[in-house]
């Protein structure tokens, strides 16, 4: 697996026997869960997702235990998502049915970082996209770095930003989320905290100190120490820009704004032109529909369904081919263009599935677990 790239990208057919590619650590009050599957990137298997979520578990049961951070293996990821090319394999096999177990799994355990009763401490370096940000987003203490490149690249493959990104796209006011998950880009550190997706930028030579601070200090004294200013992000400049072009529930609208405004609009609205329409209408309309949600369980109820309704749609298979089966990236999309997309086809993206709805335990039964 050479391209890595989304959350719900990972596999739905797992090979690796468990906890070979997730190590967990002890340091003084640190629990340290480790993504290790550094030649794919730290891409999440189902093993993993499991392994994760076994650890969250034992760790939060762990009197001794004040603090976890989750971290990547390596220099070059946190977690570039999964792969792409076994969900299809099991969608176009199998229906998509070992697809609906994994999200299961991860949603539930995106959820569980999110609820976790200790801090949690998540070091987004190098590529974090897709599933990578589900594994880090919800953390109390989401730390970027100089090498961070961060995103939901789902409508480049058909597909629509899942594990809870349409909460954390949405609970800034503007726009900026919905520009980044309507064109698919990725982003650095300064980026990201406009975006909400991180807290913090430590540079990436000093995490080897984060991490040895977090073993004695609370994560707000230990992040404080070593946390600089990044590099100046393109998003706030562009603000003005993005929140007029990118209001409103109509994709096309969008795109003929963002063609009346000038060559950064221009650009922006090339992008989306490349995307999969169906995926860019049906991820607008979930992000309008999680903005007036109340919690990220909500949402992640909804990502399930839009998930497995987007995976068996034309678009999901056909760009997994044109990206990263073929190669050839010209992935010919149904339909073809926005115009061709009819309200009845977004909205048969958020019906019911025949397997029921993802479960969930509520914020109050997690905080009478714990």
């Amino acid at each position: 697996m050479t391209e890595p790239t989304l959350s719900a990208t990972a596999s739905a057919s797992a090979s690796a026997p468990p906890a070979e590619h997730v190590r967990v650590e002890r340091r003084g009050a640190l629990g340290v869960i480790v993504l290790d599957r550094q030649r794919a990137l730290n891409a999440l298997t189902h093993a993993m997702v499991r392994d994760v979520a076994d650890a969250l578990r034992t760790l939060a049961a762990d009197d001794e235990v004040e603090c976890v951070a989750i971290t990547g293996a390596g220099e070059r990821a946190l977690c570039a998502g999964g792969d792409v090319v076994s969900l299809r394999d099991d969608v176009q096999s199998n229906g998509g049915r070992g697809a609906a177990r994994f999200w299961r799994d991860e949603y539930a355990m995106n959820a569980a970082i999110a609820r976790f009763p200790k801090p949690v401490v998540a070091i987004q370096h190098g590529i974090v996209l897709g599933g990578g940000v589900g594994i880090s987003g919800h953390a109390s203490h989401r730390v970027a770095t100089g090498s961070t490149r961060i995103g939901f690249p789902e409508v480049t493959i058909g597909f629509v930003p899942d594990v809870g990104a349409t909460w954390l796209l949405t609970r800034r006011s503007g726009e900026l989320g919905t520009r980044a998950a309507l064109t698919g880009d990725h982003f650095g550190a300064a980026d990201a905290i406009a975006l909400g997706l991180s807290d913090a930028h430590v540079p990436d030579d000093r995490l080897p100190e984060l991490l040895a601070l977090l073993e004695t200090t609370h994560p707000d004294d230990a992040i404080a120490r070593l946390a600089t200013a990044p590099p100046a992000g393109t998003l706030q400049a562009s603000r003005p820009l993005i929140d007029h072009a990118f209001a409103g529930d109509d994709p096309a609208l969008i795109v003929a704004r963002l063609r009346a405004a000038g060559d950064e609009g221009v650009a922006m609205a090339g992008t989306i032109a490349e995307r999969s329409p169906f995926a860019v209408a049906v991820t607008l309309a979930a992000l309008r529909r999680a903005r007036r949600m109340g919690s990220l369980e909500e949402a992640l109820v909804q990502e399930f369904r839009v998930s497995r309704h987007v995976s068996l749609a034309p678009d999901f298979a056909e760009g997994v081919r044109a990206q990263l089966v073929d190669k050839d990236r010209r992935p010919r999309w149904r339909p073809a263009s926005l115009a061709g997309v009819t309200p009845a086809m977004v909205e048969a993206c958020f019906a019911p599935v025949p397997e029921g709805d993802l479960a969930l335990p509520t914020r109050s039964q997690q905080e009478e677990r714990a």
